[in-house]
């Protein structure tokens, strides 16, 4: 890794460390895959249905799909009709995972959840893009894709569903988790979970969900990630409610109370690592009034836009020019 890209990565030095305690799994036996692009695993039953993909590692950091995924195998969920692929997916940057400085694994080159377009990937010339050209074959396939997530900070989980209505459906027939964010993206680039058919407005029969399951380090992070698979699998019909309950006993967690769309409506973005909040906030924090002062941005103060503004996923643990720092929201019942 150069040293541009380990300063790119390791995180704001003003911002104490905070404790990771979800040990890294061992997936030794799961590494080769059985599809020849490694650490992808695909399903056949033999008939016909959904093409249904869940993705884990898209950071290496984010341990807690790769749990998630691990399970799965290890308790050998098939598909009863369709098809079903796993996939780790960043497992050069999760071979540099330490947990005393994690945010350097995040990725190797650049963020691999930013290069799904495919002039970036026939681009090839860095070690993401490469692996997103192995990896883009089995997105292009999948008709539903759930890719798993977790957070700089400590936070409660996050359903993205774009702004897409067939998704935001699918978030609410999943019944949890109780925060569901609506929005465009990232200007930087595209996410795999808005690639190709799953960025079309239409209803074309795709689903695309990503799920931030809670701080990266946190082993909630991995109950939450387990739960969402068996949700989620559930939905696409490719595994029975019956035959999850049995073979993943223990996954399913409590509905949520109540669902919330948080609608979002832009992004405050960092002009150096000198950005702060004047809070230590947290996420989903509803700011009562518009023009309460939440940061400052190299001497300009932030403000909120709006009455009642939710704040999406703060944190300055990443901040330098150009990276999203937080996000602003409107929010109302699902």
């Amino acid at each position: 890794m150069s040293t541009a890209t380990e300063n790119s990565q390791a995180g704001n030095a003003a911002v104490p460390p905070l404790a990771f305690t979800l040990p890294a799994p061992d997936l030794g036996a799961w590494r080769a895959g059985n599809t020849g692009t490694e650490g992808v695993w695909h399903f056949d039953s033999g008939r016909p249905g959904r093409h249904v993909m869940v993705s884990a590692l898209v950071h290496g950091n984010e341990l807690c799909g790769a749990w998630a995924l691990k399970g799965l195998l290890e308790a050998g969920v098939r598909p009863a009709q369709g098809t079903l692929t796993l996939a780790f997916c960043n497992l050069e940057a999760f071979d540099r995972f330490d947990p005393r400085s994690h945010d350097a694994s995040r990725f190797t080159d650049e963020d691999l959840n930013r290069q799904w377009m495919d002039e970036r990937i026939d681009a090839g010339d860095t070690r993401e893009r490469r692996r997103a050209a192995a990896l883009r074959p089995f997105v292009a396939r999948a008709d539903w894709l759930l890719d798993i997530h977790s957070m700089h900070e400590p936070s409660a989980p996050l359903l993205l569903t774009g702004i897409q209505p067939r998704n935001l459906e699918l978030a609410r027939a999943m019944r949890s988790p109780e925060h569901i964010v609506v929005d465009a993206g990232h200007k930087d680039g595209v996410r795999m979970r808005d690639y190709g058919r799953f960025g079309d407005l239409a209803d074309n029969g795709t689903r695309s969900l990503l799920i931030e399951c809670g701080f990266h380090g946190d082993p909630a992070s991995r109950a939450v990630a387990q739960d969402q698979c068996v949700r989620f699998l559930e939905q696409s019909g490719a595994v029975a409610a019956s035959t999850l309950a049995q073979q993943l006993p223990g996954w399913r967690l409590p509905d949520a109370p109540c669902q919330w769309a948080l609608e979002v409506t832009g992004p405050v973005v960092a002009t150096s690592s000198a950005f702060r909040f004047t809070q230590p906030f947290t996420g989903l924090e509803r700011i009562e009034k518009a023009g309460t002062v939440i940061g400052d941005n190299d001497g300009v103060a932030v403000t909120t836009p709006y009455d009642d503004c939710v704040l999406v996923m703060p944190s300055v643990r990443q901040a330098r020019a150009g990276v999203t720092v937080v996000r602003y929201a409107r929010r109302r019942v699902l």
